[in-house]
């Protein structure tokens, strides 16, 4: 038999899985062995293929499902809202929320955050599902001076971003953001139903109001690299956005209630621009922007 045998086989199936619905069931190495005539090896090598392209998945105790990845895209002109992005990609996203509790704000969140160590903050644990299928598990922090009953609000509506929106009348946007891919820890893989070994998108972020600069949010979510493309847009910033030549004002921060001099100034990357000092009707340029998609 040829060494290249799995990739025909590979290839056969992937054209064949191209017209089948997302979360088709595959058959299984046994039986692509007796259709093709080969061997359990060369079988299970061509179902491996077409996991590495992303064509199929495989989800721990069900099987192995052909698979359709959607594209997630940050950007600056696009809300921090997993609910909105994954809707405008022609999907339909669900929350659970696991867990919230408030904790001390931990210490390797304070420069982005701009808060003393230790501040009251919410600590969100969340699972995000694209159609029925577990993709994200996340991690987020959210002060508690900004939205003292989060719990209570979360019972009602899913979604941070929604909450922010409409009971603290802010408008939060994406600041900050850094994107990798590397293999989970154990915890987080068995959260994500994963296959050990397997890589995933972490993508960690900063949310601050458009309007006052101040930050909303921070959060740290590891996503299934099968189930989305992340698409990072370089966003050029609308005229009136930046003095001439000149750097636009710093952030302006809320005073929170009780608090001493406010947040400590520091040259952080995390430091936002105001894209909107005042709401106005003065039509402005669109911003436009440049796709950088993340390597496959």
């Amino acid at each position: 038999m040829s060494a290249t045998r799995y990739l025909e086989i590979a290839e056969q199936l992937s054209a064949e899985l191209a017209e089948c619905p997302r979360g088709t069931r595959v058959a299984s190495e046994a039986e692509i062995a007796r259709r093709f005539g080969v061997g359990r090896a060369a079988a299970r090598a061509a179902v491996q293929e077409l996991e590495r392209r992303f064509v199929v998945r495989r989800t721990q105790g069900s099987g192995t499902f052909v698979n359709r990845r959607i594209d997630y895209v940050i950007s600056r002109s696009v809300p921090p809202s997993w609910s909105a992005t994954i809707s405008a990609a022609g999907a339909t996203p669900r929350a659970l929320v696991k867990s919230v509790r408030r904790i001390p704000l931990p210490a390797d969140l304070a420069d982005r955050f701009e808060r003393p160590a230790g501040s009251p903050v919410h600590e969100v644990v969340r699972e995000f599902y694209i159609d029925d299928l577990l993709a994200s598990w996340v991690h987020e922090w959210i002060p508690v001076d900004e939205v003292p009953d989060l719990d209570l609000a979360l019972h009602a509506v899913d979604s941070v971003d929604l909450v922010l929106r409409q009971m603290v009348r802010v408008r939060p946007m994406r600041a900050w953001c850094r994107v990798s891919i590397d293999v989970p820890s154990a915890e987080v893989l068995r959260a994500l139903r994963m296959e050990s070994s397997q890589p995933a998108w972490l993508v960690e972020s900063v949310s601050r109001d458009e309007v006052l600069g101040n930050v909303l949010m921070c959060s740290r979510a590891w996503t299934r690299a099968d189930a989305v493309r992340v698409v990072v847009e370089l966003d050029e910033p609308a005229v009136g956005e930046e003095a001439a030549g000149g750097p636009a004002a710093a952030p302006v921060s809320r005073p929170a209630a009780g608090a001493g001099s406010g947040p400590t100034a520091r040259a952080q990357p995390v430091t936002a621009r105001r894209t909107s000092p005042q709401r106005s009707s003065t039509p402005q340029r669109a911003a436009t922007s440049q796709r950088v998609v993340t390597p496959q």
